[in-house]
């Protein structure tokens, strides 16, 4: 049985508490150990990862500092809003960031054994999640060129 480091347990600091069961219970039955990168993210570190494939007229036209722009770096994220924002109503971020260790971003593999430990415990807790690699939560992963495997949140059903 794996356990979350002392930096991933801060890194989840403030994130939902059911976020924390799943990635608990994960974390037991998961093949695969794994860390939790980020959890609550601030709107200056959204604009950071927002500028990333962006040039600075994109980032002007949507009322970012030009500054961050990095268009020399792949898109991370295609929003301004984000579940990784603590929401008002609960006080909490809904979204995490894992990595499976060891990782490497070319293999899927690791990432897909990781979302089958956070989906079996999401069914287990009766907790529903969605999977940055399958956005639209048919169970096919990365069909429309989804490339956010490390991102995990909950659903408001």
């Amino acid at each position: 049985m794996f356990k979350l480091s002392a930096r991933s347990q801060a890194n989840l600091q403030n994130v939902h508490p059911k976020m924390i069961r799943v990635i608990n219970r994960a974390l037991e039955i998961s093949d695969v150990d794994f860390m939790a990168i980020e959890g609550v993210r601030t709107l200056h570190r959204q604009h950071q990862l927002y500028g990333q494939g962006r040039t600075p007229a994109e980032l002007r036209k949507v009322g970012v500092k030009p500054d961050l722009s990095r268009p020399e770096l792949p898109v991370v994220t295609w929003t301004l809003r984000s579940k990784h924002f603590v929401d008002p109503r609960t006080g909490y971020g809904h979204a995490v960031d894992l990595l499976p260790a060891p990782y490497d971003w070319k293999d899927p593999r690791p990432f897909n054994q990781l979302a089958d430990a956070m989906f079996a415990a999401s069914i287990e807790l009766g907790i529903p999640i969605r999977w940055g690699a399958d956005w639209d939560r048919d169970g096919k992963p990365r069909e429309r060129g989804e490339t956010d495997s490390p991102h995990f949140e909950l659903v408001d059903e």
